[in-house]
């Protein structure tokens, strides 16, 4: 990808693994855009704000070809995650415009007969509802059926024996909720890359819920998309839908660009790229869990104790793609900025700007910004050049004004945004 940082992710639902490079992509893709696009500025407030509200959203609780999908993406720094995308259900095909959220599984779609849906739509998109009785290929998920019989045992749905209809309730940590009914219908991919060659047109059937109520902040016309498209590990996320009926393995990925607006590629399948190091996922997590080993500032170790980054109950280390910023245990955030002002000691002036640690510096950050690697299990390490850590604030007393982009969290979860 052209411009700053390209980080590539991709994350397997099984044997899993996340790569901290960016390679050739081979599969279905649906193009990406940045719900804040990289050339508007926001305060770190506003983003730390829209993050918090992301995290209460996260739900409590192979050979084969490769699906693309573009990301796009508005202005709005809340409620529609770090990005989101364009997908095709029913016959006749419509689009339905979906938040993509790594922390929770199933794909829902407002239903036609949602009784408080948004309507239209401050993002400048334009809202759609799924309507049954209108897709020929539709057909509802009664009580009897396996994956209604696994939804049950995982609490992701109840039954009503009187109506034999397969349904959900999902409540979220920030107080909003959605209800609805599952579906099976169609789902079209523009494109399938099957080793060399390439499939056009291609679709597969799942099961995903057509929601008739929402509330809290789900009913608010101003920052409304059509539904929520989940990326999580469950039997029921739609990546692991489609690997069980062979149409991709059980792999997706993210391609993040980092120059103009933002945006990128997300990849349901295998990449290609001989280059690529992969760090194992840890198993058995309802999340995307990480082993961070380390951090690096300017090739020195800081001295943080490692078991700060480990899986337990209540910590360890998230990769998101819905969170915007990165997180940082305070173990590891306080050495962390130690260090980075000791680097630039002479050649800046650290400030506390509205809570935030800045520095004021008259030449290049690439100048005199150190790197940082971020290593992982299995030697994969990632590295940031100052602009990748930093975010310009503008200018003071003449100089211009660089403020650490990571945030301190006094205990719990280091969570990797986008």
């Amino acid at each position: 990808m052209r411009g700053g940082v390209s980080l590539l992710l991709a994350l397997a639902s099984v044997a899993a693994a996340a790569t901290v490079s960016c390679g050739g992509l081979a599969g279905t893709f649906l193009p990406l855009e940045r719900a804040i696009p990289l050339n508007q500025q926001v305060e770190l407030e506003a983003l730390r704000a829209r993050d918090r509200a992301r995290h209460g959203r996260i739900l409590q609780g192979v050979v084969g070809g490769v699906v693309d999908f573009s990301v796009q993406g508005t202005s709005d720094p809340y409620f529609v995650g770090l990005y989101f995308t364009k997908v095709k259900l029913g016959s006749p095909a419509k689009e339905f415009y979906v938040q993509i959220d790594t922390g929770s599984d199933i794909l829902w779609i407002n239903c036609i007969t949602c009784s408080n849906c948004p309507h239209s739509s401050g993002l400048g998109i334009e809202l759609d509802f799924f309507d049954t009785a209108g897709s020929s290929t539709a057909a509802l998920v009664s009580c009897g059926d396996p994956i209604c019989s696994y939804a049950v045992q995982t609490a992701t749905s109840e039954c009503s024996s009187q109506a034999n209809q397969c349904s959900y309730t999902f409540q979220y940590g920030d107080g909003s909720g959605t209800t609805g009914y599952y579906v099976s219908d169609t789902m079209y991919f523009d494109t399938v890359l099957l080793g060399q060659s390439v499939v056009a047109n291609s679709s597969s059937t799942i099961i995903f819920g057509c929601s008739t109520y929402q509330s809290g902040d789900l009913t608010k016309t101003d920052k409304a998309v059509d539904g929520i498209f989940g990326f999580g590990p469950g039997a029921l996320s739609v990546i692991s839908q489609l690997s069980s009926r062979g149409v991709t393995p059980k792999v997706f990925s993210h391609c993040l660009k980092g120059g103009e607006n933002g945006g990128g590629v997300l990849v349901l399948g295998e990449i290609l790229e001989p280059s690529i190091v992969y760090s194992p996922l840890v198993p058995s997590q309802p999340h995307y869990n990480l082993n961070l080993q380390s951090i690096a500032v300017n090739g020195q170790l800081l001295p943080i104790d490692s078991n700060v980054f480990a899986t337990t109950n209540n910590q360890g280390t998230i990769v998101d793609s819905g969170t915007t910023l990165a997180y940082l245990v305070q173990e590891a955030y306080n050495p962390f900025v130690k260090a980075i002002t000791a680097a630039v000691s002479q050649f800046s002036k650290p400030i506390i700007s509205k809570g935030n640690q800045c520095y004021l510096v008259s030449n290049s950050v690439g100048d005199i910004f150190p790197q940082v690697s971020l290593n992982f299990m299995g030697g994969a390490s990632m590295v940031l050049n100052p602009e990748h850590y930093l975010m310009h604030y503008g200018f003071l007393d003449g100089a211009a004004m660089w403020c650490i982009g990571f945030q301190k969290v006094e205990q719990g979860f280091t969570i990797l945004g986008g």
